[in-house]
């Protein structure tokens, strides 16, 4: 082999040992692992109190707990209500609507997310605890039967006597001036038994009842009374005790229970459009 020739292919075979050396020289290294996001928390209900309340609705019920900020609607019994989250997620608090026909017992209360999952699902016992829940127990109970073993009825002219027997159950007293007769319904008195008695009255008391007509419905609440002037005479017509007032996109809709026209849930329009077209509704809305 040549001078020349030597040393070219010594730098050849050099060549791939030194490309090797180079290529150890910088080790494969993994890729760093993503940073994780901790999972969010699930919502969870600790405590939900008052446990009870009402039959005519109106108890504030709290449920506390976590991550209750996407807790939307309530639901008790089959009445779905709005909730109100606090801002931090440890809380919401709802209205109890009034219990079916104003019944005690218990009904389901349910919580739910936007999604309409349930996030909590106990139990509400409606009872009967206060004046107004009194007077709407014994009127739904005795609207179609009524009480005969402790009041005799007067036909159909009963309507007022009714309405009075409510007022009693709710805690009104009798008085001089309002009571049941010692011997029977003829010897009450007529501001038990009369429309007009009574609204005139009602009118001496301010401390029992304050007058409303029927552009001022959206004050009145259940329990309240309900009076009417079928033909516009002045004088009143027809007495009931109010059972359920809706607030509509069209306006306040009110229902009574009452006898002579035996119900429970008649409502005020159909009653002055149509049972009687051109009547008129008066109301009192009681203070205790």
């Amino acid at each position: 082999m040549s001078r020349v020739l030597r040393p070219v292919l010594a730098a050849a075979l050099l060549i791939p040992v030194l490309a090797g050396c180079a290529e150890a020289a910088q080790p494969a290294t993994e890729p760093a692992p993503a940073a994780s996001t901790p999972a969010a928390p699930s919502p969870s209900v600790f405590a939900v109190e008052p446990a009870s309340g009402s039959v005519s609705g109106g108890t504030q019920i709290t449920a506390r707990g976590i991550a209750l900020e996407g807790v939307t609607t309530a639901r008790v019994g089959a009445v779905e209500v709005p909730v109100a989250p606090a801002g931090d997620g440890a809380s919401v608090t709802l209205t109890a609507p009034a219990s079916a026909n104003f019944a005690a017992g218990s009904q389901p209360l349910v919580l739910l997310d936007g999604a309409g999952t349930t996030v909590y699902e106990g139990q509400f016992d409606y009872q009967v605890v206060t004046p107004v829940d009194r007077q709407l127990a014994y009127a739904l109970a005795h609207w179609k039967n009524y009480n005969t073993a402790e009041f005799e009825t007067l036909g159909d002219t009963d309507c007022v006597n009714f309405t009075s027997q409510t007022l009693l159950a709710r805690g009104w007293t009798q008085s001089d001036e309002w009571h049941y007769g010692s011997s029977g319904v003829l010897s009450a008195s007529a501001t038990w038994r009369s429309s007009t008695a009574m609204r005139n009255w009602l009118q001496t008391r301010p401390d029992l009842a304050t007058p409303l007509d029927d552009s001022q419905r959206d004050q009145v609440v259940v329990g309240d009374i309900a009076q009417f002037d079928w033909d516009n005479t002045g004088d009143r017509d027809h007495t009931g005790v109010v059972t359920k007032v809706e607030k509509t996109d069209a306006g306040t809709k009110i229902y009574f229970a009452g006898h002579t026209l035996d119900s429970d849930y008649r409502d005020v329009d159909q009653a002055i459009t149509v049972d009687h077209p051109g009547g008129t509704a008066y109301y009192w809305h009681l203070a205790q």
